[in-house]
Parts: structure tokens; C-alpha cells; sequence
């Protein structure tokens, strides 16, 4: 096949998936520097990759949207597109596919056999080095080849979003070093105990001279749950949407979070960050990637990683792939990264 003029590569959800698949955008850009490269994803994500470096067109489609609707996008796409990377391999993408002459389509294939081994007898078949990014490339090898570099992942926020970002935490002493708390997650199981998110921020901003802003959707309730009555802590749970919440991050000196999208975002603006992984793993795409950040994990549990996403329930009398985290394991990070 001839070098493509037009790609479009699909990543539909969720914001770490999506933020992971800005490395091969990058891959990709490098390998066609001359060709148009669009970008598909919900609505609602949208602003995540919104005037992104290697992007020349952003693709949106409703989360609702009708099989006939999804079989239309597809004939759509296939005119309009030389080469189509399915970066995710849903029913969505699937019914679009079907759309698609099989020749212009590269599709990412999840690793769901080794992963099931993994949660169901503690088999690890995955190489040392694991990673979602090198898995998103190992798909785009017929056309990259398999020497290719995996690249860091990278949002866009411009000057003039972090400098409106100042004026909405201005409320906290902007004078002081910044850090940002994402506590929340899709599935409560990646949520760290809310005692020891209050001793932290107690630490942080009565020892260590610093002002706090927790970042959170409203759904979020531990963000209300870790609030410490402080004139430098900053709780805007529900109060911002996607492009300012990637605007205050970028503003952050560090970022304190579970394995969640919003955490990884924080590593794709350069921001390092103390991941705090519980029932999850670098198999399931987790960890960290910034030299300078740190991934706090109990890696002599037997139970962990137990699902892909930890939606499932814990079985133990204590999740203890969360409780063994300790307070002074958090602040060890967070002094290392700030001495760096």
C-alpha cells in the first residue's frame, strides 16, 4: 500500500485509554509528516484532545448513536479515508468496520486471554517492560516496524487556558507550590482510604508550605470526604469541565491520584505524579511513565491485579492492596519528586 494521505484513528473512550493512544498518534504523525491525521472519539472526550499537536481534525460521535447511524459513519469513513487504526475494537468500532474495505483497517486486538489468566490463577505471561503504550504500537507494526520508539503520551493546554486556570484557584495562595488531588475513580476499589488523602493534605499545607486543589466529577463524594477546612485547600469537585481541569493540572507541581484517567492526563502534560494502584496493574494498563513520577503498589500481594478496571468486589476481609499504602509511603514520594 502506498503511503496513506488520510488516516483516521478511533479511540472512542475512556480518558486513560485515550490518553494512552496520543503515543502511537505521535508514532504515526513521524511515519506520514504530510498526511491529514483525524482523530474519532465520544463527545464528551473531546475537549481531552482538543487542539492536540498531531491532530488536524478532531471526530465526534454521541455515545447514543443508532446501529444505522454507526453503519453510515462507516461507509463515510471509507471514503474518506485511506488507512483507519482502531486503537479501540468495540461493538461501536466494529459496526463501523463493517462499513470499511478490510485493506485500509489496522485494529488493535486486547491481550483479553493473557489478562483472564492473569486475574483468574496469577499466571503472568506479559513481557518485563509492559506497557498499554507498547501495546497500541505493537498493532501499528506492519506499517511503523517493530524498531520503531514508543513515545512518551502528550496533551495540549495553551498559555493563555493555564493562565484563566490562575484565576480560578486564585482563591488558594497561587504564591505557593501547587499540588493537585484527583482521589476519585469510576469504581471505588481504586480509591485510596480518605484518611490518610486528609493527613496529606494536612502535611502539605500546614509543614510543607503548599496550597491544594482537589479535582474531581460530581459523582466524585471523596472529594468532599478528604476536604480539610483550610484557607489553601481548594475543593472544586463537579466544578469543571475537561479543558479547565487539564489547565489547572498543567499549572501543578505534582498531581496525587489513583490509576485513573485524569492522573495519566497529569503525566501527558509533563506533570509527574504519585500513583497510588490498587487492585490494578501495568497489565491492565496501568502505572506510571514520567521518569520522575512514582507508582505506590503492594507487589507481594498474591490477590492483585484482580480485574481490568477493579469493578470487581473485594473478596478479603480488607482490600489490602489499598489499606498496606501507607501515609508515610505517599509523603516519601511526594518529598522525592519535589527534590528532584
Amino acid at each position: 500500500m502506498s503511503d496513506p494521505r488520510t488516516i483516521l484513528v478511533q479511540r472512542l473512550s475512556s480518558i486513560g485509554d485515550i490518553v494512552q493512544a496520543t503515543s502511537p498518534l505521535k508514532s504515526i504523525r513521524d511515519r506520514f509528516p504530510n498526511a491529514r491525521l483525524d482523530f474519532m472519539t465520544l463527545s464528551h472526550y473531546s475537549q481531552l484532545v482538543e487542539g492536540h499537536h498531531h491532530i488536524n481534525r478532531v471526530v465526534k460521535i454521541n455515545k447514543n448513536e443508532s446501529i444505522i447511524t454507526l453503519i453510515y459513519l462507516g461507509k463515510e469513513i471509507n471514503k474518506a479515508y485511506d488507512l483507519v487504526i482502531d486503537l479501540h475494537n468495540s461493538i461501536r468500532t466494529k459496526i463501523m468496520r463493517k462499513a470499511i474495505n478490510k485493506d485500509k483497517v489496522c485494529v488493535y486486538k486486547k491481550p483479553r486471554w493473557d489478562r483472564f489468566k492473569l486475574f483468574q490463577f496469577h499466571k503472568n505471561n506479559f513481557t518485563d517492560g509492559f506497557n498499554q503504550r507498547s501495546l497500541f504500537h505493537k498493532h501499528l507494526w506492519p506499517f511503523l516496524g517493530k524498531e520503531n520508539v514508543v513515545p512518551a503520551t502528550s496533551l495540549t493546554v495553551t498559555d493563555q487556558e493555564k493562565k484563566r486556570a490562575q484565576g480560578i484557584f486564585s482563591r488558594v495562595d497561587i504564591d505557593r507550590e501547587l499540588i493537585v488531588i484527583i482521589p476519585g475513580a469510576a469504581w471505588q476499589r481504586k480509591v485510596w482510604t480518605r484518611s490518610k488523602y486528609r493527613d496529606i493534605i494536612k502535611n502539605l499545607t500546614n509543614h510543607q508550605n503548599k496550597s491544594i486543589v482537589i479535582l474531581g466529577g460530581e459523582n466524585d463524594t471523596v472529594c468532599d470526604e478528604i476536604n480539610v477546612e483550610n484557607d489553601n485547600v481548594l475543593n472544586l469537585k463537579g466544578q469543571t469541565d475537561l479543558r479547565t481541569s487539564l489547565s489547572i493540572i498543567a499549572n501543578a507541581q505534582l498531581v496525587i491520584g489513583s490509576d485513573t484517567g485524569m492522573v495519566h492526563a497529569a503525566e501527558a502534560l509533563n506533570v509527574p505524579v504519585v500513583m497510588i494502584m490498587g487492585p490494578t496493574s501495568v497489565e491492565t494498563g496501568g502505572g506510571t511513565s514520567l521518569a520522575d513520577s512514582e507508582t505506590l503498589e503492594n507487589k507481594e500481594l498474591w490477590c492483585r491485579p484482580c480485574s481490568q478496571n477493579g469493578k470487581l468486589p473485594c473478596y478479603r476481609k480488607e482490600q489490602y492492596c489499598m489499606t498496606s499504602i501507607s501515609t508515610d509511603d505517599v509523603l516519601c514520594s511526594i518529598d522525592r519528586i519535589l527534590a528532584r
